[in-house]
This record gives structure tokens, C-alpha cells and sequence, in this order.
């Protein structure tokens, strides 16, 4: 069955090519060429388009047999169809056979003519070509995005297949991927099928000869009525729904199953097939037989590499089968999975790069990536001090990195690094870094919570005793960590540091003034305390006086 996958390939240009959903009138096959007719309305360019897409191109009337098949294809219908002649640049050349036209297939010879009578020859005439039965097939100039009754469509294969002999009693009825099916046929392309009545025997053409259904199941469930698998033996066969049985005659219909018929003592889940002279359990595609003989389990399609072979396509196993979806960062369009520029949803705070399939955030000078969301992007500044990011409209708005302080300067505001080291934030030693600050412990300690550092189990002093820091006794290298800026430092203040000096001077004034009133007003209470005491004493010194000087 190898040699059949061919023949998938071959059909699938036809049946891609007829999902649109139109289909030909009539058709006609001989030596290795089909012709075919649409009866639907459109332009010249339109109904090329479609000629193409389903493996062919527009007719081409090029002798006296290819005008025959005009007679045959179009002796029931009425109306224009374009066929495959235009005049594809520059003006009529009436000396010429063709007058200076060309058929779509770039070819400009001939075997056969038939020009209507009375042509115009100027440049200004019509450039594509129909026929119609009503003026005997001549050739006609027409508008080419004129929309005429339909088209003539032309293929060409190799390897055809001859008609079957039918006996007494028999009739064969013939279907091509063009579409279109009839009895008496001379030739058939490979992939058209024959269904010979009254047996209904199933046929698909292949290089020349006729195979009998069940053929590959990827072909039209080959040929079965309802479904078709792969047996135990890696063969093709027909199954039906439940309660029927495949017809031994033929070997592709379903006909009621009796209830005596050795399938129905098998129980099996899902078909039931004979093979010689027994019947046994078989599994539809995406299945595999279990242990049992009749269950069935699926089965991981994606396992086979051939699966969804194009470009940025993955296999996504399903029960019973497969899917090909598009890989992350591609979006299907047509038979194709392209790339999706993620840029255009504006994903990143500054900078986007569309990658294949992705896309890459970066920033700004003077920027960093944010470590708590990537595309994001955070002030940066790498050295002791750099130029703080003011506010254009308003220069005294500025801000700095974590770590750092504005202080204003006479022409600009610049920041500054913060020794955090300075405010004894790490339990043992710290390392100032630009915006931040890293603890380490001594060697026997191991740094917890960022901060702090944990004796070891088993540590010594410096001095050999069971207690102390252990710095000096045990070797290695000290455990570092960065360690999380204290609240004060996440946020820089907008306050320099001369608004700073200026806010601690004012401050201390006002507590000097505050003593300085409150030593005031105590000074004055005590002159008052004084005075009135005097003056208690000395009225009391003249009512002495009094007494003494009336005695």
C-alpha cells in the first residue's frame, strides 16, 4: 500500500482545490486530458483563478477535437464562457493566426481557428476570449472583467486508467476529482473511483490499472460505506455500526448482522472483520486493539514523525486521532502557519524586537529590565552617581534609581548612590554596590533571611573556644546574598540633600527659639515673685511703724 501514497498527494491538489464548494456542470476525459465546464457567473481573471486552484488552467481550444469537446460540455447550456485566450499586451495583429493573442498557457500555437467574422483590430478592442453554443463556439472578444455564465477548465495528468468492461447485466459507474461523474468515459485520471452495480464493487484508478476496494484508508475511507481502518495485519478493511456487518460480495457495504453471527459472541467495542475463514476484533483509526482482544485504546498519533510535516506545525494527540496546530508565536493563515509580530499589541515598555515565533523586550539608556516583570523596564544607573530623569516641564521633578538620592545641583539634579552599609543593616559584614548592598557572614555562618547570619552546627571562635563568631576557623568562602533595600530606600525622596540641610537648620532654630522664649517668660516670673515680696515687706515695716508712734 506504499505506492498509493502517490495518489494522496495527487488527489489532494483536486479536493483543496474544490473546497470552495463549486462544482462543474459537466466534464469530459480522453487520452491523458479532462475538460470540464462551470456554469458560474464571474470575470476572466476570477474564473481563472479557480481553474487554477483546483490543478488546472482556463480551456484551450487548440485543434479540431479540444472544439468537438466545446460541443459536448456546453450542448445543454446557454450563455458565454470564457476559455484560456487573452491578449495579454499591445494591440490585435490581424496578419497574425492568433491576431496577437495568447492562450493562458504562454503558448501562441495553433492547430485550429474560429474568429467570429468582422472583428475589430483596434487597440482599443476587447482582450479576452469566450464561446457559447448559440454562436457555434466561434471566438468572441469580450471585456475581460465582463461576468459572463461560467468557464471551461482543462487538466492534464499521466498514468490514466481505461474504462471497465461491464458484463451482461452490468453497469460501471465512473467519479473523477474533478468532480463530475458519467458512464461512458474513453479515459479517467488516477483517483477516480467505479462502482460496478449490481454487485457494488468499488474500484480507484492507479498507474493504469483498477484496485479493488478496500483500498488506503486515507483515500476516500477506502471505498467503505461507513468507515474503514487498519486490521491486526496492517491491512486495509471496511467496519460498519454496531448491529451490521460488512458484505463478504463486496467487501465495502454494511448489511444487518443476524443474531447467530460469530461477531456478535466476540463483543467487540468498536468493529468486527472477518480474516480468512474467523472473525476478530479491529479498532478504528487512532485505536489499538487491547489485550483483551476486544477493547480498544487510543493511541498517541504524534508519535510518527510524518505527522503535520509543514514548517511550525506541531501534532497534538486527540482521542481517536490528531491535530496539527501551529507552534507558539505562529497563527494558521491558509495551509500555512506564519509568524505573529507580537510587537503590534505593544507588549514591552520601551523596546520590541519580533522575533520568529516570539519577541524580545528591551530598554532605554539609563534603563534596566525590571527583575519583576520582564517587559517592563526600571531607572538605572550603574556608577556612584549619573544624571537623575526630570520631569521636562518641571526640572525640580526628578527621580533616581532604587538606592539612590537626588541632590540639586546649580545646573542639574544628579543622583547619588546610598551607602546602606552605613545604617547596619547586615548582621555581620556588608558590601555597598551601586543602587543596593550585599551581606556576607564570617566563616562558620551561613546568611538567613538576606540579613542575618546562623552559626553553623559544629562552629569555633576566632579562639578556639565552642562559642564566638568562628571567623578565622572555618575555611571557605563567606555566603553572600543581595540583600532587599530597607523601605526608605525603595522609593528615592524628590528632597535633595541641601532641602534636607535646610529643613534640619530650621527645625533647630525653632527648638532654639522655643528655649530662648520659654527661659523669657521664666526669667519674668520670678522678677514679678520678687517684687511683690518687697513690697509685702515694706508695708509691713510702715504698719510697725504706725503702732510704734501711737504707743
Amino acid at each position: 500500500m506504499r505506492d498509493v501514497t502517490g495518489l494522496f498527494v495527487f488527489l489532494l491538489t483536486f479536493l483543496m482545490g474544490r473546497a470552495g464548494g463549486i462544482e462543474p456542470s459537466n466534464g469530459y476525459c480522453i487520452g491523458t486530458q479532462c475538460f470540464t465546464v462551470f456554469h458560474h457567473a464571474g470575470n476572466f481573471t476570477a474564473a481563472q483563478d479557480r481553474c487554477r486552484d483546483r490543478g488546472g488552467h482556463l480551456m484551450t481550444v487548440q485543434s479540431s477535437v479540444s472544439h468537438d469537446i466545446l460541443f459536448i460540455l456546453l450542448r445543454n447550456l446557454t450563455g458565454r464562457y470564457w476559455i484560456g485566450l487573452h491578449l495579454a499586451t499591445g494591440c490585435p495583429d490581424s496578419a497574425a493566426e492568433l491576431r496577437g493573442f495568447q492562450w493562458v498557457t504562454e503558448d501562441s500555437d495553433s492547430d485550429f481557428f474560429n474568429w467570429a467574422p468582422g472583428l475589430d483590430d483596434s487597440c482599443s478592442s476587447q482582450q479576452c476570449v469566450s464561446v457559447s453554443q448559440e454562436d457555434a463556439f466561434q471566438w468572441i472578444p469580450e471585456p475581460c472583467g465582463e461576468h459572463l455564465a461560467g468557464f471551461l477548465c482543462e487538466y492534464s495528468f499521466s498514468d490514466p486508467c481505461k474504462g471497465l468492461t461491464a458484463a451482461q447485466g452490468e453497469s460501471v459507474t465512473y467519479s473523477t476529482p474533478m468532480g463530475f461523474v458519467g458512464e461512458d468515459v474513453l479515459s479517467l485520471p488516477p483517483g477516480s473511483t467505479a462502482i460496478r452495480m449490481p454487485a457494488e464493487t468499488k474500484y480507484i484508478c492507479f498507474t493504469e490499472q483498477w484496485l479493488q476496494a478496500p483500498w488506503s484508508c486515507e483515500i476516500h475511507e477506502g471505498g467503505c460505506e461507513y468507515r474503514c481502518a487498519v486490521n491486526p495485519k496492517d491491512r486495509p478493511a471496511c467496519f460498519c455500526p454496531s448491529g451490521q456487518i460488512v458484505n463478504p460480495k463486496n467487501n465495502v457495504t454494511c448489511e444487518v448482522m443476524d443474531a447467530d453471527h460469530p461477531c456478535v459472541a466476540l463483543h467487540c467495542a468498536q468493529a468486527c472483520y472477518k480474516e480468512g475463514d474467523s472473525y476478530a476484533c479491529m479498532c478504528d483509526h487512532g485505536f489499538k486493539l487491547a489485550q483483551d482482544g476486544m477493547s480498544c485504546m487510543d493511541f498517541n498519533d504524534c508519535r510518527d514523525e510524518r505527522q503535520c510535516p509543514g514548517d511550525n506545525f506541531r501534532c497534538v494527540n486527540v482521542i481517536g486521532g490528531f491535530q496539527c496546530v501551529c507552534e507558539d508565536g505562529y497563527e494558521a493563515r491558509g495551509d500555512l502557519c506564519v509568524d505573529v509580530d507580537e510587537c503590534a499589541s505593544a507588549p514591552c515598555e520601551n523596546i520590541c524586537e519580533n522575533t520568529p515565533g516570539s519577541y524580545k523586550c528591551s530598554c532605554y539608556d539609563g534603563y534596566k529590565e525590571d527583575p519583576k516583570a520582564p517587559n517592563k523596564c526600571v531607572l538605572h544607573c550603574g556608577e556612584e552617581e549619573c544624571v537623575a530623569e526630570c520631569d521636562p516641564n518641571d526640572r525640580f521633578q526628578c527621580y533616581c534609581p532604587d538606592g539612590y538620592l537626588a541632590e540639586e545641583r546649580e545646573t542639574d539634579t544628579v543622583c547619588i548612590d546610598i551607602d546602606e552599609c552605613s545604617f547596619l543593616y547586615c548582621d555581620q559584614d556588608c558590601e555597598n554596590t551601586f543602587g543596593s548592598y550585599v551581606c556576607t557572614c564570617y566563616p562558620g555562618y551561613t546568611l538567613v533571611g538576606e540579613f542575618k547570619c546562623v552559626k553553623n552546627g559544629g562552629g569555633t571562635d576566632t579562639d578556639g573556644g565552642p562559642e564566638g563568631s568562628g571567623e578565622g576557623t572555618t575555611t571557605g568562602v563567606p555566603t553572600t546574598s543581595p540583600a532587599p533595600r530597607p523601605d526608605p530606600t525603595r522609593r528615592p525622596s524628590a528632597v535633595s540633600a541641601g532641602g534636607l540641610v535646610g529643613i534640619i537648620v530650621c527645625t533647630v532654630f525653632f527648638i532654639l527659639l522655643v528655649v530662648f522664649l520659654a527661659h523669657r517668660i521664666l526669667n519674668g516670673r520670678g522678677k514679678m515673685e520678687s517684687g511683690g515680696a518687697l513690697k509685702a515687706a515694706e508695708n509691713e515695716a510702715h504698719g510697725l511703724q504706725g503702732v510704734t508712734s501711737d504707743a
